[in-house]
């Protein structure tokens, strides 16, 4: 996907996101898009991501395809720095700890998003990296 474009869409729609509450824009296809926050692990720069997400068990969970590329997604990288963050979803803003899954866990959680998201399957064949899978679990 061309970066230029990825980066306008990525922009306009935390716009729209934002100043509707979540009431534009959160929904794209098949997918359900909240607003992550999270802080540059080396710039220190605060960053608002619109990403697709999934619920389940009481948790939320973003799966780092990252289109497909050779390498992860910064806000992943700024997430293992810093875990403890925001999410917004719906004009509602969730402190979240994240962590990545793994094990039995992360397996779980892929086949729900390959059910879900199918596309995601193809990200997977299209890199030679294990595709990161992270938990964002709401706390008070």
């Amino acid at each position: 996907m061309n970066k230029l474009f990825l980066k306008i869409f990525m922009a306009i729609n935390t716009f729209a996101i934002r100043i509707s509450r979540g009431r534009i824009g959160s929904q794209l296809g098949t997918q359900t898009i909240l607003l992550l926050h999270s802080f540059g692990h080396k710039s220190g720069k605060h960053y608002i991501t619109p990403i697709a997400y999934f619920y389940t068990d009481g948790f939320y969970f973003l799966i780092g395809s990252n289109w497909g590329k050779d390498q992860n997604a910064g806000w992943y990288y700024n997430l293992l720095a810093q875990p403890h963050t925001i999410i917004e979803v719906k004009g509602k803003k969730i402190p979240v700890e994240a962590r990545p899954a793994e094990g039995q866990e992360y397996d779980r959680l892929w086949s729900y998003a390959i059910e879900h998201h199918p596309p995601y399957q193809h990200y997977k064949e299209m890199t030679r990296r294990h595709i990161p899978i992270v938990v964002l679990k709401p706390v008070a």
